[in-house]
């Protein structure tokens, strides 16, 4: 069996910068002192004129970025989920949300898979607080594929965004064939007794999942949601008429993110049984990815075992 391919999405993010500022000259980078982490500084060593580091300055980041959208440009602002959507969620809110500004807003280094940089840097609130924002785009690719597809989506789409890249490689499991759409949702793998419904890095561990469970002769299906606002409500609920239970997963809070935009959607067309795993109301800690991964029950075998006492329930 070949070995499968891992890439981390934010490569695949700078990648697609490159990409895009070789047909656009419109698109600017920002970042805030990170370009190596986040990967913009692919873009900034091919295009420095069109490449802005505003350095530790998160905030004033968001204005500049606001002011070149107002000049007809595609700001693409990139930095750390902590310092992208928590420090400047003021200036994202009122100058960018609220004029409705085209800004693009790239985030790396999310969730509690920055491992040892501890609960400081390791940000489970972003989906949430970019949810508040009206007419924000929130997504979160799952691997290369569709992480490069998002990026390009983004570039067409007129109005303010908000995309988690990861700082790990991830299994690359898309094809060339296969076409995002932002503000739908995409069955992985079918099933009939349980939905689990994921997004980004946990979504492969999800597919795991479903094997083990099959082993079990439990039937999973799994859906890919890589835009968590607009949420597919028809793949939503058309999982909850068939399959009756929904498991979601997530490297994010409970509260806020994925789990919460499905339960939002099912409360109001077809209420389910819905059981949500991600950060339970808590801070995390320092340790190592694997460990923090297994801590708050996000790998396969922990998925598959709180699947299965769901539907002994």
């Amino acid at each position: 069996m070949a070995e499968i391919k891992k890439i981390a999405t934010r490569e695949s993010y700078g990648a697609t910068l490159v990409e895009l500022g070789k047909i656009d000259k419109k698109i600017v980078v920002l970042d805030a002192d990170l370009a190596g982490s986040t990967k913009s500084g692919m873009f900034g060593k091919e295009f420095p004129d069109r490449f802005f580091n505003c350095g530790i300055a998160e905030q004033n980041m968001i204005g500049v970025a606001a002011g070149l959208a107002t000049m007809g440009l595609i700001p693409f602002v990139s930095t750390f989920a902590m310092f992208a959507a928590c420090r400047p969620y003021e200036q994202i809110r009122n100058s960018i949300g609220y004029p409705h500004l085209n800004v693009k807003i790239c985030a790396s280094h999310g969730g509690i898979s920055v491992g040892a940089d501890g609960a400081s840097h390791q940000c489970c609130e972003d989906f949430a607080l970019m949810r508040t924002i009206p007419k924000m785009l929130v997504m979160c690719p799952s691997d290369d594929i569709e992480a490069r597809q998002m990026v390009k989506a983004v570039h067409e789409y007129d109005g303010p965004c908000y995309i988690r890249f990861a700082r790990s490689a991830t299994p690359v499991y898309h094809d060339e064939n296969y076409k995002f759409e932002i503000g739908k949702g995409e069955v992985v793998v079918d099933g009939s007794d349980v939905a689990i419904i994921a997004t980004g890095i946990v979504l492969p561990e999800a597919v795991k999942a479903a094997e083990i469970l099959k082993s079990k002769n439990i039937s999973a299906r799994i859906i890919n949601m890589g835009t968590i606002k607009p949420l597919d409500a028809e793949i939503t609920i058309k999982a909850a008429q068939e399959c009756k239970k929904i498991i979601t997963v997530e490297e994010h809070t409970i509260f806020g993110g994925l789990g919460e935009a499905v339960c939002g959607v099912l409360a109001e067309n077809y209420p389910v049984p819905v059981k949500r795993i991600g950060i339970n109301d808590v801070f995390g800690f320092s340790a190592e990815a694997d460990e923090l991964m297994e801590y708050f029950g996000l790998w396969a075998a922990n998925i598959a075992e709180t699947t299965e006492k769901f539907l002994q329930k």
